[in-house]
């Protein structure tokens, strides 16, 4: 079934999971930023919970479709994926609940979206359904939330300037969260747990989480650059003099850096054969900010190595102490957080370019929500300027630069900008 055509569906975007937190506030930012001509329709279980959540988001969205859709009946999601030209899920655990729906998307030619950070859930997404997506011209876009789409966008902005200034490929390239402040949703912890606790009872399992490459389209050809931590503990000015400090690993980059090592990829190592990415959080310049640093360096190592023991805790246990899915922070609460990256590259010419990438807005919910929204109408309005292949992909891959214009149209501070000068190395 190569090249199915979606433009004649029912739907230009589907919302399923609509009636969770994030997936709440993903309907809400549609609700005030899709221009009215854009048909769309929320998705989940319950019809009474579907129509509350439309009654809540006002006149914008008074004629929007429900559709009724259950992870556990493959027909629905089918039917669901038939009827749309690009689907949105916040439904997860995506370990436990999001194969189904990748699967029908595949299938049907449907471009999907989603917010996952669960490593072992895309790889098997790649593994099973990543020919036939390719196929059927769907795009299915894992991780288009806070993970991991200012990882993503600001390595594939930094490539796009250096491309057009002739500087040579990207080498070592660091982002580092100079702010952030937020919560973690239910969700999010739940996620996380599901992988955990299949780590715990599988060692291969284990063994492909830890792989720099575990999301890698072929793991044989990537490049053999030595250990690539993910927990290090590193001087600032050692990223670039403009930095002073601690910095240690930051606690989505084993996530991030796996997505942004596809985008090389499938890309055919367009960034660099020695492209070395990495994640840090910036902790601080006085002596006492080497204790957190450390602490965070050896806890991401740590937390692996000890995953095992977690089938050993009572899973009832590790749900009361999580945040339960589908609960979040006041809107008061959201509209204080906020986050601030940087991401630092030196090219093989030996040129310095730093990219940022920097929102108002809880990183997991508000911040979230715009990302979510805006990598929806990408997939369904701008569909003349994404990737004219199918299959598993990435942000970058997928939306890269009509995502970017969006996001800045959006109010996302996104720059780039060549440092010289005392800023560099």
């Amino acid at each position: 079934m190569a090249g199915v055509q979606n433009l004649d569906r029912e739907y230009d975007i589907a919302l399923y999971g609509a009636t969770g937190f994030v997936g709440g506030l993903t309907a809400a930012y549609l609700a005030k930023a899709a221009p009215t001509d854009v048909r769309i329709a929320l998705a989940g279980r319950s019809q009474r919970k579907l129509e509350a959540v439309r009654a809540g988001l006002g006149p914008a969205a008074e004629n929007w479709a429900i559709v009724l859709a259950d992870a556990t009946d493959q027909s629905s999601l089918d039917a669901l994926a038939a009827s749309a030209r690009s689907i949105v899920s916040t439904v997860g655990p995506y370990t436990e609940h999001g194969l189904p729906l990748v699967a029908a998307c595949a299938a049907a030619g449907t471009d999907y979206a989603d917010l996952t950070g669960e490593s072992l859930f895309v790889r098997r997404s790649i593994d099973g359904y990543h020919k036939q997506a390719a196929d059927t011209t769907a795009r299915i876009v894992h991780s288009c939330g806070f993970d991991s789409v200012p990882s993503d966008l600001s390595v594939h902005a930094l490539y796009r300037r250096a491309l057009a200034d002739d500087a040579g490929e990207l080498r070592e390239t660091t982002l580092v969260v100079r702010r952030i402040r937020g919560g973690v949703s239910g969700g999010t912890a739940a996620s996380g747990l599901a992988q955990l606790r299949e780590m715990a009872t599988d060692p291969a399992a284990r063994r492909l989480a830890v792989d720099p490459y575990t999301l890698s389209p072929v793991r044989a050809a990537e490049p053999e650059l030595g250990r690539q931590s993910d927990g290090s503990l590193k001087r600032a000015a050692g990223i670039d003099r403009s930095l002073s400090g601690w910095t240690a690993g930051f606690f989505m980059g084993p996530y991030n850096t796996r997505i942004v090592r596809r985008s090389n990829a499938i890309r055919d190592f367009a960034y660099g054969r020695e492209f070395r990415y990495s994640e840090v959080m910036s902790l601080g310049r006085t002596p006492f900010a080497l204790v957190p640093a450390a602490v965070l360096a050896g806890g991401l190592t740590a937390g692996v190595a000890l995953s095992p023991l977690l089938r050993f805790v009572p899973h009832s246990l590790l749900a009361r102490l999580s945040p339960r899915p589908g609960t979040g922070p006041s809107e008061r609460s959201r509209a204080k957080g906020f986050f601030a990256i940087e991401t630092f590259a030196t090219t093989s010419s030996g040129r310095r370019y730093r990219a940022r990438f920097a929102m108002q807005g809880d990183p997991g919910y508000a911040a979230t929500a715009v990302l979510l929204g805006e990598s929806a109408l990408a997939l369904a309005l701008d569909t003349d300027r994404l990737s004219r292949s199918g299959g598993v992909l990435t942000p970058a891959t997928a939306m890269g630069d009509p995502l970017l214009d969006r996001l800045v149209r959006a109010g996302v501070d996104i720059q780039v900008d060549e440092l010289v000068g005392a800023a560099a190395r």
